[in-house]
């Protein structure tokens, strides 16, 4: 049985790449995508069961969940260093938006 959670975030993931075809639009896309699941996963645990129980069995906690329900031992080593690496080039794209938008 194919598991929606990562068919999804694969297909959106291959559309981004090749609709805008540039890194920063690709490792944003990543970013908005894991803080999306992020965030439902504070409302997981910090609102009514029945949203609670929703969230729970139809959305993933974060990308290396992802990553972990699927991959194991060293693959899985591989791709959570390539997303901490992703984001690292994340924070460097938005301290670099901070600083260009800086009016003193």
């Amino acid at each position: 049985m194919v598991n929606l959670d990562a068919l999804i975030f694969l297909v959106l993931l291959v559309v981004v790449i090749c609709f805008f075809r540039r890194l920063s639009n690709t490792v944003f896309f990543i970013a908005i995508f894991d803080i999306f699941l992020r965030i439902l996963t504070f409302l997981k645990y910090n609102t009514i069961p029945e949203i609670k129980s929703f969230i729970a069995k139809y959305f993933p906690e974060s990308i290396p969940n992802i990553i972990g329900k699927y991959a194991k031992d060293d693959l899985y080593t591989i791709l959570v260093w390539a997303y901490v690496i992703l984001m690292i080039i994340f924070l460097f794209y938005i301290v670099r938006i901070f600083i260009r938008k800086k009016k003193f």
